[in-house]
């Protein structure tokens, strides 16, 4: 065993610092006081028939007895130094014995095991020296000078080990409530995540064919009534679909206990009705859709929608009215791949980062690596070079 794997008693409360004295401190000490010059008074009785001790020396006894209870007041600040100034006082004195008890106890309470081993072999050492009391030989009073400092040093480890274990029960409770605050921050974190991320993948759809009609609408002053009507019917339906996912998602997220998977989730064949939106915005969306199963998970389809809504939001944001390809195919066992692919952008070759983008691809990240899948966007190789792709893979067990 080596000398760092040794246990070590840790002070309760360091001696060489000066602790602030509390009611209790005060009460404790008082009785300390009082109960060490009962005990010496008490315990003195045959002092005064002693012929060995002349009347000068009782009253000097008398004398540092006083100061030893008096010096109680200070055990906690110099605990160490008083009691071992209290041993070699005992050898001469009777009413220092009691007051040195207390200060030894002192020292177990508070010192280290190194400390407390060095003052008691002290005061066990001086023990033969001692006077004995009238009536008593020296080895009677050896040995019960023994049991007392025993007692003393027993008591006071016994109290230093219940204070280092409501230290240490405060210490873990203080720890489990600092991880309970950890985790309700967490939770929090996560939930303002979630809202986020279901704003987005719910109102960002909507509001880009909001967009793309109104601006129509703009632009296009002189348009026949009757496609300014059907504008104006796409934007009245999707604003009002917008309004009522945004109500939805709210619900949801406020509700106790409630979860994003407790409203009706889209998927796989939900994919048709988006393209179809898409399409009618004008994007000319060409979809293919290879799958060998019908019965597509539904966080997996949850999922792979998410992909496309996003990659059509994205594609309506920054090249409207452009050509999209959306591919989806997959089996059980090969997983499942989602690709939307695009033109770039004209400033996209001399500038890879357009402003205002890659928001909602981050959070799509995330959404596919806790399905476990992969996530990649950016200009295409080969023949998709001049194309923005967006390319998911999602697992699919048999």
């Amino acid at each position: 065993m080596t000398a760092s794997s040794v246990p070590q008693r840790i002070p309760v409360r360091p001696p060489s610092r000066p602790a602030v004295r509390s009611r209790r401190d005060w009460y404790v000490d008082t009785t300390f006081f009082l109960g060490a010059a009962v005990l010496g008074v008490l315990t003195a009785g045959d002092l005064a028939q002693d012929p060995a001790r002349p009347a000068w020396f009782l009253g000097l006894d008398q004398f540092a007895g006083a100061v030893a209870c008096c010096l109680l007041w200070f055990r906690r600040r110099w605990p160490t130094t008083l009691a071992l100034a209290c041993a070699v006082g005992g050898i001469f004195f009777h009413f220092v014995g009691w007051p040195q008890l207390v200060l030894l106890f002192s020292v177990a309470v508070h010192c280290r095991t190194r400390l407390l081993a060095l003052v008691t072999a002290v005061t066990v050492a001086t023990l033969p020296f001692q006077r004995p009391e009238p009536g008593t030989s020296g080895q009677e009073n050896t040995m019960i000078g023994l049991m007392l400092v025993l007692a003393a040093v027993g008591w006071g480890m016994f109290v230093h080990s219940r204070r280092q274990l409501i230290a240490s029960l405060e210490e873990r409770a203080l720890r489990a409530e600092a991880e309970t605050d950890l985790r309700v921050r967490h939770a929090q974190r996560e939930a303002r995540e979630e809202i986020a991320r279901e704003m987005h993948d719910v109102l960002a759809h909507r509001l880009s064919l909001l967009s793309v009609h109104a601006g129509a609408l703009e632009f296009r002053k002189d348009a026949p009534p009757d496609e300014v009507a059907g504008a104006a019917g796409v934007i009245r339906r999707s604003a009002h679909q917008a309004l009522e996912d945004l109500r939805e998602v709210i619900g949801v997220l406020r509700a106790p206990g409630a979860a994003a998977e407790d409203r009706p989730q889209p998927s796989v064949a939900d994919m048709r009705l988006l393209v179809a939106e898409a399409d009618g915005a004008g994007a000319g969306v060409r979809f293919e859709e290879e799958l060998a199963s019908e019965q597509v998970p539904g966080s997996l389809g949850r999922t792979a929608y998410r992909v496309v809504q996003e990659g059509l939001t994205n594609a309506r944001k920054h090249v409207p009215g452009a050509p999209v390809d959306v591919r989806v195919s997959g089996a059980p066992g090969e997983g499942l791949r989602v690709r939307v692919a695009n033109e770039l952008p004209q400033p996209y070759a001399a500038r890879p980062e357009l402003p205002g983008a890659g928001a909602g691809l981050i959070g799509l990240g995330e959404r596919v690596e806790l399905a476990g899948g992969t996530l990649a966007h950016g200009p295409g190789k080969g023949r998709d070079r001049t194309r923005f792709v967006l390319d998911a893979w999602l697992p699919w067990s048999v």
